[in-house]
């Protein structure tokens, strides 16, 4: 699916259309319409903790996102190897409206969600299967 991109990526200000790909359930791929570069991995954020804030009236008014409105938040990932040694971003999460394809990254207020990093491991979400048994 493409989006128009509404209020831009931090650092990627001049990409405009951008395609979400699904991997599974958790990961996503966001791509740019015109080259292959950039792209970044997603993740869905709910699936690893529990995770809440507030849209932005100015958000909502770019992506026209109502109360009834079906949309989707990711967050961007940086891929290591080994994958604990990978980091999310929880304090910029990507809104995705799944309605009229617009999208936007949101930079969440710091004071107001303290416990939100620019670069989580994500090893503090994930168990390993050793961990179990």
């Amino acid at each position: 699916m493409v989006f128009e991109v509404k209020f831009p990526i931090l650092g990627f200000e001049k990409l405009k259309e951008l395609k979400l790909i699904k991997i599974d359930d958790l990961f996503m791929k966001l791509e740019n319409v015109d080259n292959p570069n950039p792209s970044f991995t997603l993740i869905n954020p709910y699936m690893l903790r529990e995770y809440e804030f507030d849209i932005p009236i100015y958000i909502k008014s770019l992506l026209d996102i109502k109360n009834d409105t079906k949309f989707l938040v990711f967050n961007i990932i940086i891929i290591a190897n080994p994958i604990d040694k990978s980091s999310v971003n929880f304090i910029a999460p990507l809104i995705f409206n799944t309605e009229n394809n617009l999208m936007a990254q949101v930079v969440l207020d710091g004071a107001k969600y303290p416990y939100y990093g620019i670069s989580e491991p994500i090893s503090m979400y994930i168990v390993d299967k050793k961990d179990k048994e």
